[in-house]
């Protein structure tokens, strides 16, 4: 094989257009299929190499444009996923050629490429069904092809299905044809060009809703038989996406049809397929009565998230996957402005806040990476899937937004669009867009966001006249950085929102490495840095400074996002060292009965590792301290909604809930918490029984506070659940155990098949994530390690890996170390090493804390509180 490139493939050939016939075997999990490529010769071949892995080629020929017929040796590359096919005289450059393939191959349990899910009839019976996986490189195991992003083509797909199951794919059905012995061929029309991890097809007995017609566009969800029932707030979501997105793009859908399905197995959270988009089950299918708000929140937002990647990400593709921060990124921002269009009062970009936050506890790690990096071989793209993709990349996006105007930022967008539709890009020609319509310097300003790693501290310091602020920035780390890695400086967009003389106003300045000064012409009574909350840096205040936005009452003059940033900002300065925990408890008093549901997102974090890293007397103290400022909360908020109430309130009292309970360890709710569980097990719930955002934190409850009773209480519940929402309620539930048998039992479960793979390590996860589990959950990850390797998609394993960032014990975090040092963990090194900083960060802050918090926070509580 020509070594043309270790990872890209030769442009000597390029496709244009596939048509693919696939039969899948439901009963023996194989498949067949067949592939004719109308493709270009750039130059005289006398190979062709294109992508193909886990397959078995059964013949091949290339077609002239004159009608002559090569018929190549097909060699199969396994280590590179490469199908060489070798001529016997080379193949002359010219356009009109067709290759002819026809090959065999497996439906996987891995979920990815074309896979086996299963699901139980009514009945018990277990049914088969074939469906796709493709990003980032996966459909090379369905079918061979050129799998690379900037290879575009259009696709044919016909499927044959059997007796008592539907096909769909990414476009509409344009004929159907009945084979005889129980098969129907369908045959769907011809797509868009578009990427090959794009392409996707689905053959199983799907039940599908009745078309919703969206400017001309049929929208359906399609689920397995008896799950109907679940589908209408998705379908309502699904339609006012596609409405909101066509309106926001000033493009029309570039697709005939728009197909979500709910998918019983599937590793992520959904894919963006043109025109069939896929979800795992929590993600689509939803019971409005008995869900949370968050529950219905992460649908809305998922759906739109896919339905924005049919413009970014389908319609416009990144050539290679260095881009694929983008096509998530924006995605990620087009969630969030299309559920708050839907939703108003949920105030999803407010809730965002918690998810800014863990992507900026990854990105204060010396082991970061910049948001957009090289990537050779295309599994490395593998560690872009993560926070600093999605989270980091869809804040500084809203940062920039707000910096140039909603309006003029929608424009820019549109024209990008506009501009490359049909047609691969890169990070910069969203920048020059932007740049042609805003006239600001956008391409500046985000590549020091983009292209490096880590975000500025922003410190203000007060002027000894205090009639000035002085602003200077740095790179945040929660560890001293090594010499010379420190002198990063951006481009940062600041709101400042603050009180002199008693005047309010607003100040708005892009500050850069050389600092700035805001003069007053009075003395500053309070200051808030990043107004508004949307900036993705840290703000430091001098203590002084600290002081007088305490004094001013917290509560009333910050905004929720401000108040979240604020704890967040400050929590981050205590595990770096650079702020006391008694700095963080005074911002947490300050804030009186604060019932905003983010809030206590950032309150209940703190709270919870105060409690990790603790002693006995510490704990008791911190749990005095939880208690102190959930009780006012929890007595205005009850365990009954009012009539009229915001919906977010839900979200509040859940929250509240969980600190006063599992933390605060109140005994009357902790009781009340179980006795309400109990009785919402075995009643039918009604206007007084236990609302629906409360379930999962008294199972949670119920287990960690009980004993077998409790746990087999809950297992039936996870056993018996009515939606994918319930189910998850209860599994994780489960991993709350404190006694070691209930542990293991919880553990064993999810190597059984009463866990699916795609649950099973978030379950572990969770469990590894409570106190005292660490050295009994690691034993058994480690005894267990390959089990759960082979049976767990790859894609989810590295979150049992993650988990260990709560551990604080320094022995068993060794062990974690040595581990991940012996094996090969088929892991991105900057992912591993982002890991194990996080557990060295939080080791070292539980070694700093441990027998100093009761003392610390002792002017915050009395003893008997």
């Amino acid at each position: 094989m020509a070594n043309t490139d270790s990872y890209r493939l030769a442009r000597t050939a390029v496709p244009r257009r596939y048509d693919l016939a696939m039969r899948p075997h439901l009963d023996s999990a194989t498949f067949e299929g067949t592939v004719s490529v109308d493709l270009d010769l750039l130059e005289d071949a006398d190979s062709i190499v294109l992508n193909a892995a886990e397959l078995e080629i059964s013949s091949a020929e290339l077609t002239s444009p004159a009608g002559a017929v090569l018929v190549p040796t097909a060699v199969l590359h396994p280590e590179e996923e490469r199908l060489e096919l070798r001529f016997g005289s080379p193949a002359q450059a010219g356009a009109g050629y067709r290759l002819s393939l026809a090959f065999r191959g497996v439906l996987n349990d891995h979920l990815r490429g074309f896979y086996r899910s299963t699901f139980k009839s009514p009945d018990g019976q277990e049914v088969t069904i074939a469906t796709t996986q493709f990003e980032a490189t996966d459909a090379r195991r369905a079918f061979p092809c050129w799998d690379e992003p900037d290879f575009k083509a259009t696709f044919q797909v016909t499927l044959d299905v059997p007796a008592g199951c539907v096909g769909l794919s990414n476009g509409p059905v344009a004929s159907e044809e009945t084979l005889g012995d129980g098969w129907t061929r369908v045959r769907f029309a011809e797509t868009m060009p578009m990427s090959t991890y794009l392409v996707a097809f689905i053959v199983g007995p799907f039940e599908l809703t009745a078309p919703v017609d969206v400017s001309g566009v049929p929208v359906r969800v399609a689920t397995v038989p008896s799950k109907q029932p679940l589908t209408p707030f998705a379908l309502d979501a699904a339609a006012h996406a596609l409405r909101f997105l066509s309106d926001y793009f000033a493009i029309p859908y570039p697709e005939a049809k728009l197909d979500h399905v709910a998918i019983p197995d599937f590793a992520f959270g959904a894919m963006e397929n043109l025109g069939l988009v896929t979800y795992r089950e929590t993600a689509l299918l939803v019971d409005s009565a008995r869900a949370a708000q968050t529950e219905m929140a992460r649908v809305a937002s998922v759906i739109a998230h896919e339905t924005a990647h049919m413009w970014f990400g389908d319609l416009v593709t990144m050539k290679w996957w260095n881009g694929i921060w983008l096509n998530e990124a924006f995605a990620t921002f087009m969630e969030l402005t299309t559920t708050d269009a839907f939703k108003p009062a949920w105030q999803m970009w407010a809730a965002f806040a918690a998810g800014k936050a863990a992507a900026m506890a990854v990105d204060g790690l010396e082991s970061t990476r910049p948001v957009e990096y090289p990537v050779g071989r295309p599994e490395e793209a593998e560690g872009m899937f993560d926070l600093l993709t999605y989270q980091k990349g869809g804040s500084v996006l809203k940062m920039l937004e707000r910096y140039l105007g909603a309006e003029t930022f929608r424009l820019g967008i549109s024209a990008y669009l506009s501009s490359h539709a049909h047609s691969n890009t890169e990070t910069s020609d969203l920048w020059d867009a932007l740049e042609q319509i805003s006239g600001e310097p956008v391409r500046s300003i985000m590549d020091s966001w983009i292209f490096q790693g880590g975000h500025p501290l922003v410190e203000a310091a007060l002027s000894d006249d205090g009639t000035s602020v002085a602003l200077s920035q740095r790179r945040f780390t929660y560890r001293p950085a090594p010499a010379g890695t420190d002198a990063a400086t951006w481009k940062v967009p600041v709101n400042l929102r603050l009180s002199a003389g008693g005047v309010v106003r607003d100040e708005r300045l892009l500050l850069d490495a050389d600092g700035s000064t805001v003069s007053l012409d009075a003395p500053v009574d309070w200051l808030i840095v990043n107004a508004g909350g949307w900036g993705f840096y840290r703000c430091s205040y001098s203590p002084q400074l600290r002081r007088r936005l305490l004094d001013a009452r917290l509560a009333e003059v910050a905004e929720p996002m401000e108040r979240f940033n604020y704890l967040s900002d400050t929590w981050a300065e205590v595990v770096a060292g650079t702020a006391e925990v008694e700095d963080w408890a005074a911002g947490a008093a300050a804030l009186g009965p604060d019932s905003d549901p983010d809030v206590w997102t950032s309150l209940g974090s703190g709270l919870h590792m105060l409690d990790l890293a603790g002693d006995d007397d510490d704990r008791a103290a911190v749990a005095r301290f939880a208690a102190s400022l959930a009780t006012p909360v929890w007595s205005s908020l009850g365990w009954i909604p009012t009539e009229g109430e915001p919906e977010r309130t839900a979200t509040a009292r859940a929250r509240v809930l969980s600190v006063l309970a599992q933390i605060a360890k109140d005994p009357a709710v902790v009781a009340q918490s179980v006795a309400r569980l109990r009785e919402h097990l075995v009643s039918p719930p009604g206007p007084d029984g236990l609302a629906a955002d409360l379930v999962g934190v008294c199972a949670r409850v119920a287990v960690g506070s009980g004993g077998e009773d409790e746990w087999n209480l809950v297992l039936d519940a996870y056993t018996k659940a009515g939606s994918p929402q319930e189910e998850q309620r209860y599994l994780f539930a489960l991993a709350e155990a404190t006694s070691e048998s209930l542990r293991e039992r919880t553990l064993q479960m999810t190597l059984g098949s009463q866990v699916r793979s795609q649950d099973a390590p978030l379950a572990i996860a969770t469990l590894m994530g409570q106190r005292g589990a660490a050295d009994q959950a690691w034993d058994w990850v480690e005894s267990n390690w390959d089990e759960l390797a082979a049976r767990m998609p790859h894609s989810l394993l590295v979150r049992i890996l993650e988990s260990t960032s709560s551990f604080v014990d320094p022995v068993v975090a060794a062990r974690v170390k040595a581990f991940c040092s012996s094996r090969d963990l088929t892991l991105s090194p900057v992912r591993l090493a982002q890991i194990l900083e996080r557990l060295d960060v939080n080791v070292s802050l539980a070694q700093r804390l441990r027998g100093t918090i009761a003392g610390r926070l002792a002017d915050f509580v009395s003893p008997e509180e």
